[in-house]
C-alpha cells in the first residue's frame, strides 16, 4: 500500500469512527487542544485566584474582591489622592524660577534649542519668552513659588518638589496614558486600579477608586486613563459627581421600592452564579459583586458626597460652591472619601494647555484663571489633611502630562497672539506630599533657562515605582499574569525615588 493510500485509508476509518460515536485518542487530542492548554493554564494560575510569584501575596478573591489586603511591606500610606492638571501647567510661570530666562525675552531661540527635537507645533524660528509670573521664595525650605499660588506658598514646608521631571510623550493622551496606566497606548490598568486591586479598600459601601473631573471636559486620554484594563472590572475608577446625583442612576426609579430592587438583585446574581457554576469565569463574580455594591451605594454615596453637611468654616477654607460643578468641590470630595475609607481618590482638572491661541489658553489669563481655582482648594487640602491627623498616611500627588517650552510657541511659524508655551518634554514640576514624602525638599534642578534636566531627572515610572512604594509594594513584584506573562505597572522601567521618602 502506498503512503498516499494509507492516508486515505486512515481519515476513512477515522471518519467511520467518529460517525459511530467512537472518537480515537488522535481525534480527541485534536478536537480538545485549545481545552487542555486552557485546563493546564488553570492549573498555573490557581483556579480563580491570581497573583505574583515572589514576594506578591496579591490574591484575586473574585467573591469578595475589594475587601482589605496587607501589602508585602509596612507602607506610609493608606490611600492616595492624585490631582492631574490636564493639559500640563507651565513649570516656568509656577515653580522654577529662572531668572537668566527674563534676560533672553523676546530674543529669537538659539539653534541648539530646536535642532534634532520635536515639538507639537513650533516651527521655524520661535521668540524666547520670560517668566510670566513674579517668584519669591517661602518657608524654611526656601522653596520658589510664583504669585500665582499665593495660598500654596505658605505649605512649601510640607511637600517635595520634583523639579527634573521627564517623559517621551509630546501629544496630550498618550503623556497622560503614560501617566497614569505606564503605557502610552491603550489597554492597561491605571494606577488607581493597581492600588485597589492590591489592597483592596476599607470601606465596602464605596468604590475602592473614586474619580473626580473638572474644568468642563475629560482628560484628551479618556475615560481610559481611569480604567482596569486587563485587570478584573470592579477596579476601574468609578466616576463620581459634585453637582446633581454623585453616581447616574444611583437612585431607584419612580415606584421601585427599595425591597424591590433588593429582590431584583438578588434575582439577578442567582442568575449570574448558575453562570458561574457552568463557566468557572471570575469576571461574572465581579459582576455579582458590583452588583451588590452598587445597591450598598445607594444609601452610602450619597451621604458621603453631600458637601452640604460641612460646617462653613470648611466651605470658605476651600471656596467650595454647593450645587455647582467646580474643582474646589471635588478636592473637599476626596478628603471626605478618603476619610471614610475610599483607598484611590483621582482628580483631574482640565484646562491647562497654555499654547497662547486664545485668551483661555493664555498665561496671562487662562493660567492666572486655572491657578486661582484651584490653589485656594490644594493648599485647603493639605492644612484640613494635616489638621485631621490624616497627612501622614494619605499620599497627595500634583502634576500634567507634560511641561511647557522656555520659548514662545509660534503655531505654523506664525506668533500666537497671546504669550504661551508649547508642550515640553525635557523637564517639568511635580510634587507629593503626605505619606511618607520628606517635608520641605527639592529633588532635581533644570538648567538655566529651564529646558533641561541637570540632575535628579526622573521619569513617569519613577512617579508610579515611588507611589506604590508608599502603599507598600515594590514596584517590580507587584505584577499580574495576563497573555502569558506577568505585567507590572511600571513595565520593565522604574526607580523609587529614594531622596524624597522620609
Amino acid at each position: 500500500m502506498t503512503r498516499d493510500e494509507l492516508n486515505a485509508y486512515r481519515l476513512v476509518k477515522e471518519a467511520n469512527e467518529i460517525q459511530a460515536g467512537a472518537h480515537t485518542r488522535r481525534h480527541f487530542l485534536k478536537e480538545s487542544a485549545m481545552g487542555l492548554g486552557a485546563l493546564a493554564m488553570g492549573a498555573l494560575f490557581g483556579g480563580c485566584s491570581f497573583g505574583a510569584k515572589g514576594n506578591n501575596p496579591v490574591l484575586y478573591d473574585a467573591a469578595h474582591p475589594l475587601l482589605p489586603k496587607s501589602p508585602p511591606f509596612l507602607g506610609k500610606a493608606k490611600s492616595v489622592i492624585y490631582l492631574h492638571m490636564a493639559g500640563a501647567p507651565s513649570q516656568l510661570e509656577l515653580f522654577d524660577f529662572k531668572p537668566e530666562l527674563m534676560k533672553m525675552d523676546g530674543q529669537d531661540c538659539p539653534p541648539s534649542l530646536l535642532a534634532g527635537k520635536k515639538f507639537a507645533f513650533i516651527t521655524g524660528v520661535p521668540k524666547m519668552l520670560g517668566p510670566q509670573a513674579k517668584f519669591a521664595q517661602h518657608g524654611q525650605s526656601r522653596a520658589w513659588v510664583s504669585d500665582n499660588m499665593p495660598h500654596f506658598s505658605t505649605m512649601t514646608d510640607e511637600v517635595s518638589f520634583l523639579k527634573a521631571v521627564t517623559t517621551d510623550q509630546f501629544n496630550h493622551a498618550p503623556a497622560q496614558l503614560l501617566m497614569h496606566t505606564g503605557s502610552a497606548r491603550l489597554g492597561r490598568p491605571s494606577i488607581g486600579s493597581w492600588a485597589t486591586y492590591g489592597l483592596g479598600t476599607e470601606n465596602q459601601n464605596l468604590p475602592g477608586f473614586v474619580v473626580l473631573t473638572s474644568g468642563g471636559s475629560f482628560p484628551d486620554a479618556g475615560k481610559s486613563i481611569w480604567g482596569s484594563g486587563f485587570l478584573p472590572s470592579v477596579y476601574q475608577g468609578v466616576q463620581c459627581r459634585s453637582e446633581g446625583d454623585p453616581v447616574l442612576f444611583i437612585k431607584d426609579p419612580h415606584g421601585m421600592s427599595r425591597d424591590l430592587r433588593k429582590a431584583s438583585i438578588d434575582a439577578i446574581n442567582a442568575s449570574n452564579l448558575e453562570e458561574y457554576a457552568t463557566y468557572n469565569d471570575p469576571e461574572i463574580q465581579s459582576r455579582v459583586a458590583q452588583y451588590e455594591m452598587a445597591y450598598r451605594m445607594q444609601i452610602s454615596a450619597p451621604e458621603v458626597m453631600d458637601i452640604n453637611n460641612e460646617p462653613q468654616y470648611i466651605h470658605d477654607m476651600y471656596g467650595t460652591q454647593p450645587g455647582k460643578a467646580c474643582f474646589a468641590n471635588n478636592v473637599l470630595l476626596a478628603r471626605k472619601l478618603v476619610e471614610k475609607g475610599v483607598r484611590f481618590v483621582q482628580l483631574f482638572d482640565w484646562g491647562w494647555d497654555a499654547h497662547g491661541d486664545g485668551p483661555a489658553n493664555s498665561l496671562n489669563i487662562g493660567l492666572k484663571n486655572k491657578c486661582r481655582s484651584t490653589d485656594k482648594p490644594i493648599t485647603a487640602l493639605l492644612l484640613d489633611l494635616k489638621q485631621r491627623g490624616m497627612l501622614e498616611d494619605t499620599l497627595v500627588v500634583w502634576g500634567g502630562e507634560f511641561g511647557r517650552t522656555p520659548m514662545m510657541e509660534n503655531r505654523n511659524g506664525v506668533q500666537n497672539p497671546y504669550n504661551g508655551r508649547d508642550h515640553h518634554t525635557e523637564a517639568f514640576t511635580m510634587w507629593m506630599a503626605g505619606g511618607g514624602i520628606k517635608k520641605g525638599y527639592t529633588h532635581g534642578e533644570t538648567d538655566e533657562i529651564g529646558y533641561s534636566a541637570l540632575s535628579g531627572k526622573v521619569d513617569p515610572f519613577d512617579i508610579q515605582a515611588t507611589i506604590l512604594n508608599q502603599l507598600g509594594f515594590d514596584h517590580e513584584q507587584f505584577t499580574f499574569p495576563f497573555q502569558g506573562r506577568p505585567f507590572r505597572l511600571t513595565d520593565v522601567a522604574g526607580k523609587v525615588i529614594r531622596d524624597i521618602v522620609a
